[in-house]
């Protein structure tokens, strides 16, 4: 324990922590609960604070932060509507598996339970969207629950936490000492795989004929692009990421085999759905990727790495369960493989190629080239080759979040950021906003649609506070895209209340902002506009690219359907 003589107030504690913990930037809000440790924080230097526009908006931004350096995001809010407005974040969060502590104010611990002003109950109201969460009742306690949330927040499967602190702890108080380590009795995740379980996989990965690893957002949140590279090439199987787990193997590379899922490539669905043995890596079998369970991967074994024992046989029965660190699992998985007398079937690898190349030809991808309207996939291809695929991108959710994560192809991981599990709209804007304070000489880039953009769109007057100079790309088409793309298929186009009427003009609503606003209406303007958005350096450039209104996300796996049921684009469908 480091230690101090020297008795401080709760408020005083808290940065102190904050800064032992070595928190660089905290998203926050200020009100009534939390105004003793907003006046510290205007004391000290260690700390930076963000005030956000929204609580929302903190949410999102630190977790844009955290899921672009692997650090956790921080959030300090005040109690009530400061703690209820950060819901939408924490639960994004938390299905998405990113580390936040969210420290939110809370009435005078004798007030509690009275309905006293700004009184919310924020250990109830968020227990199922946290990991943990802690009510702090003496100033004693609070170091070493600070130190608590943020443990419990990046081990393990990492999570956000929320820590509720009264306003009269932060004026209590005691003497300073920040713990150097955690032992909590109830919580300890698995790191080593277990042996036994390393060996039987690897055998049966060695025996394949139609293998297919399919990894997921746990490789990138446990550091193991690197491991899953050499795994991967070491074998010469083909991979398939999620939505989640983009840029966690190159995409350019050859034996990448696109995404899956209800907006995969068909070579990747229909590898999953022929496969005999099924590599799954820190992925967690949702039904976004799985279809009907009935009809997914039938002719296979599986086998399945994941730090969270609850997420293993959750939804698809396994034949073999690994738990345990990702990185830690593939490093022993790679040497038990080296080290066994068995090799990969080459010619069984051989044909099956030959077939998932025979798939490929189908180009599922392929849309219609025109100059005559502005496609959206044409858009996401200019901004890759623009940025060589070497820029941060956070998107928020539908059918702009579908095609960035179909043309635009991470070669690195944790430059994809996205709101995979709950699909938040607003949260696009917000994230780019915090991978750009963690990287501020990159190039950051929001791919969002206007029925998304406007919704944390006050975020822009954060961004002109804190010089946080990120290219918003707009792709908008008058609608709630996907809600029209669903309501096309599945309702007789009876376009039920997904026309986005009365927009703004977002060019005027840019330099409101203090920002450049762009209009884009032709096909062969969309280069040139992009090419001088990316270079201007200052200040954000937000970019309404109006778009055909009549575009649809292909393939896609209608609800109730396997991978071999997919819908190909009308000029791409199989006879």
């Amino acid at each position: 324990m480091s230690k101090t003589k020297k008795k401080l107030r709760g408020a005083e504690i808290f940065i102190r922590a904050l800064a032992d913990e070595g928190v660089e930037h905290i998203f926050g809000y200020p009100g009534g609960a939390v105004l003793h440790i907003y006046d510290e924080l205007y004391k000290q230097t260690d700390v930076e604070h963000i005030l956000v526009r929204h609580e929302q908006g903190a949410c999102h931004a630190a977790d844009g932060y955290a899921r672009s350096t692997g650090k956790p995001g921080v959030v300090l809010v005040t109690s009530g509507p400061g703690i209820t407005n950060c819901i939408t974040g924490i639960a994004t969060a938390y299905m998405d598996s990113i580390p936040l502590v969210v420290f939110s104010g809370q009435v005078p611990t004798h007030l509690i339970g009275n309905d006293a002003f700004q009184e919310a109950d924020a250990i109830g109201i968020t227990r199922p969207c946290v990991k943990h969460n802690f009510l702090v009742k003496d100033v004693r306690d609070l170091a070493a629950t600070i130190k608590r949330a943020f443990f419990v927040a990046t081990s393990g499967r990492p999570g956000p936490v929320v820590v509720d602190i009264p306003k009269d702890i932060t004026a209590d108080s005691c003497e300073y000492a920040y713990p150097d380590k955690v032992e909590m009795r109830s919580y300890k995740p698995v790191v080593k795989g277990h042996p036994g379980q390393i060996k039987r996989a690897a055998e049966l990965i060695l025996s394949a004929h139609r293998p297919m690893i399919y990894t997921g957002g746990g490789v990138i949140l446990g550091e193991a692009s690197k491991e899953l590279t050499e795994f991967t090439q070491m074998l010469g199987y083909p991979i398939t990421n999620t939505l989640m787990g983009l840029g966690a193997y190159p995409a350019t590379d050859k034996q990448f085999v696109g995404m899956l899922g209800m907006h995969g490539t068909y070579e990747a669905n229909m590898g999953m759905h022929h496969c005999d043995v099924l590599i799954a890596i820190g992925a967690r079998f949702d039904d976004r990727v799985t279809g009907d369970l009935e009809k997914f991967c039938p002719e296979s074994k599986i086998i399945h790495i994941d730090v969270d024992p609850s997420s293993i046989s959750k939804n698809v029965p396994v034949d073999v369960p690994i738990v345990g660190d990702v990185k830690s699992v593939l490093n022993d998985l790679v040497a038990a493989i080296k080290a066994s007398k068995n090799k990969p079937n080459a010619g069984a690898l051989k044909t099956w190629w030959k077939q998932i190349d025979e798939w490929k030809k189908i180009d599922c991808l392929r849309y219609e080239k025109t100059d005559k309207v502005i496609k959206p996939q044409f858009v996401i291809e200019k901004l890759y080759e623009l940025t060589r695929g070497d820029a941060f991108v956070s998107s928020d959710v539908g059918q702009h979040q579908m095609w960035a994560a179909q043309y635009y192809k991470f070669d690195k991981p944790r430059r994809w950021i996205n709101s995979g599990g709950l699909g938040t709209m607003g949260f696009g804007l917000p994230a780019a906003m915090g991978a750009k304070l963690a990287h501020r000489d990159a190039t950051v880039v929001c791919v969002t649609g206007e029925a998304s953009l406007v919704m944390c769109l006050q975020e822009l007057s954060t961004c002109l506070q804190y010089d946080l100079p990120v290219v918003i790309v707009n792709l908008n088409n008058r609608y709630m895209g996907m809600v029209r793309q669903w309501q096309e298929f599945f309702y007789d186009s009876r376009y039920s209340h997904s026309y986005m009427d009365a927009l703004p003009d977002f060019v005027k609503l840019a330099e409101a902002y203090g920002h450049i606003g762009m209009h884009i209406e032709k096909a062969t303007d969309v280069e040139s506009a992009l090419k001088e958005a990316l270079a201007i350096k200052d200040r954000v450039v937000l970019m309404d690219f109006i778009t055909d209104q009549t575009e649809n996300v292909y393939p896609m796996i209608a609800s109730g359907k396997g991978h071999n049921e997919m819908h190909l684009a009308p000029q791409r469908e199989l006879a």
